[in-house]
């Protein structure tokens, strides 16, 4: 995972938003379900199982893009999620004059040559680049070099395999935003913050004929909470919460009160939903503490159930759930038992 979504499907939006209009996904042995997940709603697109090796592997793709023989083709790393519309549209620009085409950025640090151990010589940097994908090609000049390889066993990229079959590699800049995944700390975004806090409010009123649910508990009581959806307070204190971390607006923006399909809705999606809003953005829930305000019921007895049902609406463990019941003292409306407030706490906490 990377920002709240598989590295896969970062690639694949990427490339679909930069006009691809065919996806072809190379899988191993046996991932089809996982990959089909990680694809639905991007159509059209095949997944093909890949071989042994890279240059096989690509191979098979091209394969079977063959039928519906494509003018020209992006070869990518899915490993390199966040691919920029400008870099694919110099790719295509250079297939004008060139069959083929990088994304290539300059060295900037001191190259040397060495034999594993000591350094043997400096290497001449401006001589050397760095080279990214997607790499683009005319498709049937790519698919023959492909077919011809004579090679080692692997390539080290598609370049080498076109170059190989004699065919000029025009160079074309680069972006920093291509960078590939390959370490464990690659995962930890740093373009967002690593921790981010937002608060929730919120009241209901109390009244007779109505059901009283505090964070997905039905509680017993002479007098329920009536409002939005099933009115639970608590659960929409910590909605609030969780989407002002995520900077996603408040409750009534997602689900608006005037909207009669929310009547007697569980309050329990809005949760999920303002906890898969954080992860889109990158977020997961850190930790919740919550405030219920009443004189009665007593929440005591119920602590237990609802910190359980919390922490799995917001996919936590229980120690990250913290419930706390105050009084009023018997002053303000919650005093007087009109009704009952709530105030949450959210952290999230940047995805890895």
């Amino acid at each position: 995972m990377w920002r709240g979504k598989p590295v896969l499907r970062h690639a694949a939006e990427r490339l679909r938003g930069a006009g691809c209009r065919l996806l072809c996904v190379v899988i191993p042995v046996g991932a089809e379900e996982l990959a089909e997940g990680m694809l639905r709603g991007l159509e059209p697109y095949l997944v093909v199982t890949g071989g042994a090796t890279r240059q096989l592997s690509v191979r098979a793709g091209l394969e079977a893009l063959e039928p519906h023989d494509p003018a020209a083709v992006l070869i990518h790393d899915a490993a390199r999620p966040n691919c920029p519309p400008e870099v694919v549209g110099r790719l295509v620009e250079a297939l004008r004059k060139a069959p083929a085409a990088i994304p290539v950025l300059p060295v900037i640090d001191s190259m040397i040559e060495t034999d594993g151990h000591v350094m043997r010589a400096k290497a001449d940097r401006e001589q050397l680049r760095r080279v990214q994908t997607p790499q683009a090609f005319s498709f049937r000049l790519i698919l023959a070099a492909h077919r011809c390889w004579q090679g080692e066993p692997d390539a080290g990229d598609d370049a080498q395999v076109a170059q190989a079959a004699g065919y000029e590699v025009a160079l074309v800049e680069g972006d920093e935003r291509l960078r590939k995944l390959t370490f464990a700390e690659d995962f930890l975004d740093q373009t967002i913050p690593a921790i981010r806090t937002g608060t929730g409010f919120d009241v209901h009123r109390l009244e007779a004929g109505e059901e009283l649910w505090l964070c997905g508990i039905l509680i017993p009581h002479h007098k329920g909470l009536a409002g939005h959806s099933d009115a639970d307070v608590a659960l929409h204190a910590v909605v609030d919460a969780v989407l002002g971390a995520a900077g996603a607006g408040d409750i009534g923006l997602h689900f608006p009160p005037s909207d009669p399909q929310w009547r007697g809705a569980p309050s329990a999606r809005f949760v999920e939903h303002a906890v898969a809003l954080a992860a889109e953005a990158g977020y997961r829930v850190g930790n919740v503490d919550l405030t219920i305000i009443c004189e009665a019921p007593k929440v005591g007895p119920y602590r237990d159930a609802m910190r359980e049902q919390l922490a799995q609406l917001l996919g936590t463990g229980l120690e990250a759930v913290n419930i706390k019941a105050t009084t009023t003292e018997r002053l303000g409306f919650t005093g007087r038992g009109e009704g009952i407030a709530a105030q949450a706490v959210a952290t999230l906490v940047a995805q890895k």
